[in-house]
């Protein structure tokens, strides 16, 4: 009869599972953070060019 435990992991393949996941979630991190700061860069700029059309148009 099969041993069921034979197809578990190894504690070596579990490790390296988990280092695998680990490296794909830093690097996903690491996007985001890059997305969300240029994201917040344009949304400064957004604003501040908002505030220069405020002042620029005269009040009706």
């Amino acid at each position: 009869m099969p041993d069921p435990h034979d197809d578990a992991p190894t504690d070596a393949e579990r490790w390296m599972d988990l280092d695998v996941k680990l490296a794909y979630q830093e690097r996903l991190i690491h996007e985001l953070d890059t997305l969300v700061r240029e994201f917040g860069a344009r949304l400064d700029k957004a604003e501040r060019e908002l505030t220069q059309l405020k002042h620029a148009v005269p009040a009706p």
